[in-house]
């Protein structure tokens, strides 16, 4: 006799979660063992126990765990992701401004280990801390005759003005009181110094009897600043330093830019040489600009007063928290001595050669992609109101959103309802990963 089954009561399926497999034996499988020697056990951790909470919630199958916790791990234990730069905006702030040479990337795996930084070999005793990228400013900026290094374009003029001006009066035109990115405002960071701002002139015209007027005992010094992110046009005036220097005060000039020497492209752009030629003291400038460096301050002196200033703001106490690292010492020398800047190579392109390129990039998706004429421009606070001449892909703006998902991420320009790819700011070298992406994101499903 064989028993009744029970009514009313069925097997119950298994549990799928007791299939998603253990965090160590996924941290076993020897792809993830090598992420681990490579990224650290912690972040390749977080990405196992993610793709498990997916494998728990249905998302994917037990059996995808290790898989997809590969597939979000990133190259490096860095947020920071690569990015094309196709916006047509040579220095893009939000893209790190000027990419380094390929010399400057050869230094900073010099710099990244131990190195003499501030040791001379030769005797065994401390060094000069710098004294190779001196060297190499003085040789490029002819008329400098003493240089000093901050952080950042920022510093270098606060450091400046806390050396020089603390408890006294910088004068200053009201045409030159300028906003610089993300809301920081020149005025407002030469008084954190301490210094007292004069302010001379009106907003658009400002004549050298104004600054002789306010000139005083109280004076720290006269300062001009290039209004680098914007221009203005019209009944205008302004006062260059050659009508300051007799004046009886310092004239720091701050050309904000970085251009050492002039560019045949931009003639209005201020230049450092420039600037000391036409009597500034003292001329500050961004080092991660049209130099073509890493985020760098410089103070440049010219001679007698100016290096002797040079000497003063460098012993200055507020210099050391200012003070920058060995990577960017070895990045900044190589840049200046060293051949080959993105930046310059960027600025100098032909557009006949932009237009091959763009082409080549374009490849086999004609129904989609097309080579059009395109106007760059340098940005980053350099060169306002210039434009180059360009070539780009345009294709539909319907995938600048996958090109941003890549891997490179491609950044475009939206323009006119379609996605830019300018070609200007992108290095050759990558044109194939260019048009990669492009690929991929024109096949990808749903584009």
């Amino acid at each position: 006799m064989t028993d009744a089954p029970v009514r009313g009561t069925t097997a119950s399926p298994p549990d799928p979660r007791r299939a998603v497999p253990r965090t160590d034996a996924v941290l076993a499988d020897p792809r993830l063992a090598e992420a681990v020697h490579r990224l650290g056990r912690a972040l390749v951790k977080r990405a196992v126990v993610d793709a498990q909470q997916r494998a728990r919630a249905g998302a994917i199958a037990p059996a995808e765990v290790a898989e997809a916790a590969l597939a979000a791990l990133p190259r490096t234990a860095t947020r920071l992701r690569p990015v094309l730069n196709a916006t047509g905006v040579l220095l893009h702030t939000n893209l790190g401004r000027a990419p380094l040479s390929a010399a400057a990337r050869e230094a900073l795996a010099v710099a990244a280990g131990t190195c003499d930084v501030e040791l001379d070999l030769a005797t065994g005793t401390r060094g000069r801390r710098g004294a190779g990228v001196i060297d190499a400013l003085l040789a490029a900026v002819p008329g400098a005759a003493a240089a000093h290094v901050a952080n950042n374009g920022a510093a270098a003029l606060a450091l400046v003005a806390a050396a020089l001006a603390s408890g006294k009066e910088i004068v200053v035109s009201r045409g030159e009181l300028v906003e610089i990115g993300d809301g920081f405002r020149i005025p407002d960071l030469l008084e954190s110094t301490g210094a007292r701002l004069r302010e001379v002139g009106t907003t658009n015209r400002t004549h050298r009897a104004d600054y002789e007027r306010a000139i005083g005992p109280e004076t720290g010094f006269v300062l001009k600043v290039h209004p680098s992110n914007f221009t203005v046009r019209g009944f205008t005036s302004a006062v260059g330093p050659e009508e300051l220097s007799g004046l009886g005060a310092p004239v720091v000039v701050d050309i904000g830019s970085g251009l050492l020497t002039p560019h045949p492209l931009l003639p209005e752009e201020p230049d450092a040489a420039g600037m000391l030629a036409r009597g500034a003291t003292l001329v500050t400038a961004s080092g991660d600009k049209l130099l073509g460096g890493p985020q760098a301050g410089l103070v440049l002196g010219g001679a007698g007063e100016g290096a002797a200033l040079v000497e003063k703001i460098r012993r200055f106490p507020l210099a050391r928290a200012m003070r920058v690292d060995k990577l960017t010492l070895a990045a900044l020398e190589a840049t200046l001595r060293g051949p080959g800047r993105p930046v310059r190579a960027a600025l100098d392109a032909p557009v006949e050669e932009l237009r091959r390129r763009a082409a080549r990039v374009a490849g086999q998706h004609g129904d989609v992609a097309e080579v059009v004429d395109s106007v760059a421009t340098v940005g980053g606070g350099g060169a306002p109101g210039v434009t180059l001449p360009s070539a780009a892909v345009a294709l539909p703006e319907r995938f600048a959103a996958a090109l941003r998902a890549g891997d490179p991420a491609v950044l475009g320009r939206l323009e006119g309802g379609r996605c830019l790819l300018d070609l200007r700011a992108l290095d050759p070298a990558d044109d194939a990963a260019l048009a990669a992406a492009v690929t991929a994101a024109v096949t990808a499903p749903g584009t």
